[in-house]
This record gives structure tokens, C-alpha cells and sequence, in this order.
């Protein structure tokens, strides 16, 4: 059976952000985030690998000591249990695809 989930019935997620879990399994969840101009991330770990791939607009990605620009159709690994924030310092709103690596 194939299962479509649109971004119109996608579960949010249980935090203060507009977004939307697209699929989770025991291996792998996507979620759609949208950042609005100034909404961040705070610093924080995961034990999962997570691949960010930029949809719309820009997003600052801090990885521990390290900083990316986020820009559309541009993708980055971070490992599991590294410090990573997240950060839409634009005017404009930002879409990303979090691809978590369980």
C-alpha cells in the first residue's frame, strides 16, 4: 500500500515551530520546518545523524565551532550528538527538509 502524506496533512511536531513530520519510520524521519525572519534553533545534540537539505530561502547552521549558509538545493551532513543550531537571520521566510538517520 502506498502512504501520501501532503504538507496539508503531515503531523506537527511537538515543539513551538511550524513543523511537519512527511514520514518516520525506524530508520529515518523527515520533517518540513519553516523559519520565519529571526526564529532560530537553539544550540542543542541528537543521538542521530540529521541531513539538512534547503528548500527555500536562507539559514545559518551552526555545527560546534563551525557556521553555513543554508541556501536553496544545498544539503549538509552533521553528525550525531554535535552541538547544531539553526537560525534565519533574512527577512524572508526559510523552508528546510530535516532528514533524520536513526
Amino acid at each position: 500500500m502506498i502512504n501520501l502524506t501532503s504538507f496539508a496533512n503531515a503531523p506537527r511536531v511537538p515543539f513551538d515551530l511550524d513543523g511537519r513530520i512527511m514520514f518516520t519510520s525506524s530508520k529515518v524521519e523527515m520533517v518540513h520546518l519553516t523559519l520565519t525572519p529571526g526564529q532560530m534553533i537553539p544550540s542543542h545534540s541528537n543521538p542521530f545523524d540529521v541531513v539538512f537539505y534547503q528548500l527555500e530561502g536562507e539559514l545559518e547552521l551552526n555545527v560546534e565551532q563551525e557556521s553555513v549558509l543554508l541556501t536553496p538545493n544545498s544539503t549538509v551532513h552533521v553528525d550525531y550528538e554535535k552541538n547544531r543550531a539553526l537560525i534565519n537571520r533574512s527577512g524572508n521566510i526559510a523552508k528546510v527538509l530535516v532528514v533524520k538517520i536513526f
